[in-house]
């Protein structure tokens, strides 16, 4: 059969094994599971949660097709009896979530999962692909715009990103971080993201002559022109630009950018610039791409280099420096019992829990505690009621809002935190009554 990506069946074999066994023993009790991460990795400050949406929206459409719920009895793992229990699933819990554009550090829960046993262990495997994977990019995507504050940031990652939903949903992604749009169409189409476009080289080799390219590409676009000249030889073709920009004003067709691709883009834009600005052509903006991060992005605003705005693709959208997280959906309570994991090197915090953020006087974050759920302390509670009863509790957050979110969230950040070399870490603290209760149940007491 063809499986579409919303199929239930997106999924490791061992959920459905595990609802098999649970079914055998009647185990179907409320459990609670969070996401968090373990630890930071070496490249990383911060990360910025992201991807809530997309879990919600999997959650809503939970269900098994009569085509599904086929496949899985001609797989002979599966009994006849608890087949025919699928067909009315439906996920019927809760869900607490920070939301997105949140920052968060290791072993706080970024989402919480409270359901019958076999809704919530069932989602495991898809809930963190989504989760995961736009969190990454979001991260990523947040230090690029650190490093290179109040610019035009484009995402360029389609054709390189793995696959066509990483390219649908780093565009989100990077959005959301702070990125100001996308060359992707359909991304940009589908979240309301602006969408940019300049040319390719291939166009411009497709033309005897390089200046022909540029009047016939600015004829047929004349309210979106914006030129690649490094084809060739980039300070030659900024003086076409110069000489054809002229012959355009008279029919009222204005420049709007050259974009530069290849070779030392900090001395290109440099040499550009004067041309353009001794030919008259001041407005005109530059744009440069080419294997963009943020630590050459930092070193081209450090150099002060006269680019206005970057198109950022390969080692964005794939996280090239830190392309995983360590991260994991764990049972921390079932049955109105918490549950503590102790395997060496990825022990668990027991119970539900939540997250609250301390800030200074002037706005700026100065530490997390991280407690057990009936815990109360000062400072603003991270983790919100996003899903009860299976139902969204209001309306969907816009990626706007989600965005203006992730701004404050950056602006908030120490300095520490800000920078793109890991300095000092920042304070995540455990309360004293989730130490507790893990000692109790180490010492196989009942929390």
């Amino acid at each position: 059969m063809k499986l579409a990506l919303g199929s239930v069946l997106l999924t490791d074999l061992y959920e459905l094994t595990m609802l098999q066994a649970y079914f055998d023993a009647g185990m179907n009790e409320t459990a609670s599971f969070e996401l968090f991460v373990r630890g930071l990795p070496r490249e990383r400050n911060f990360l910025m949660a992201a991807g809530l949406e997309q879990v919600l929206e999997y959650l809503e459409q939970l269900r098994f097709t009569p085509d599904e719920l086929s496949s899985l009895s001609k797989t002979g793992r599966f009994s006849t009896p608890f087949v025919r229990s699928l067909e009315h699933l439906r996920f019927t819990g809760d869900v607490d979530a920070m939301r997105e554009g949140t920052l968060f550090f290791p072993d706080e829960p970024i989402i919480r999962v409270t359901a019958p046993m076999r809704e919530a262990q069932l989602i495991e495997s898809r809930l963190m692909n989504l989760a995961h994977y736009e969190t990454v990019v979001a991260s990523k995507a947040a230090r690029c715009v650190l490093a290179a504050p109040d610019k035009l940031l484009v995402d360029f990652g389609l054709r390189r990103a793995h696959g066509a939903e990483a390219a649908w949903l780093s565009a989100r992604a990077s959005f959301l971080a702070g990125f100001s749009g996308t060359a992707t169409l359909a991304a940009g189409l589908a979240f309301g993201i602006p969408v940019y476009g300049t040319m390719a080289h291939s166009y411009v080799l497709a033309h005897e002559d390089e200046a022909d390219a540029f009047e016939h590409f600015a004829r047929s676009q004349p309210e979106n022109t914006t030129l690649l000249i490094d084809t060739y030889d980039t300070e030659e073709a900024a003086r076409k630009i110069v000489a054809l920009a002229p012959r355009l004003a008279k029919d009222g067709i204005s420049l709007r950018g050259v974009r530069l691709d290849s070779g030392d883009l900090g001395e290109h834009a440099r040499r550009v610039r004067g041309i353009l600005d001794a030919g008259g052509l001041r407005d005109v903006t530059i744009v440069a791409s080419g294997n963009l991060d943020e630590l050459r992005l930092r070193q081209l605003f450090d150099d002060q280099a006269p680019i206005d705005g970057f198109g950022v693709g390969t080692r964005m959208n794939t996280s090239a420096d830190v392309p995983y997280l360590d991260c994991a959906y764990k049972l921390v309570d079932y049955a109105d019992e918490p549950r503590r994991k102790r395997s060496e090197g990825k022990a668990t915090w027991p119970g539900r829990k939540a997250v609250y953020r301390l800030t200074g006087p002037n706005g700026v974050m100065a530490g997390d505690w991280v407690t057990l759920a009936r815990e109360k302390r000062d400072g603003e509670p991270l983790l919100e009621a996003v899903m009860r009863g299976g139902q969204r509790c209001g309306e969907p957050v816009t990626l706007q809002a989600a965005r203006e979110h992730a701004r404050r969230a950056l602006r908030a950040l120490p300095s520490a935190q800000r920078s793109l070399d890991v300095d000092e870490p920042y304070p995540v603290a455990i309360s004293d009554g989730l130490r507790e209760l893990a000692r109790r149940l180490d010492e196989g007491r009942k929390g």
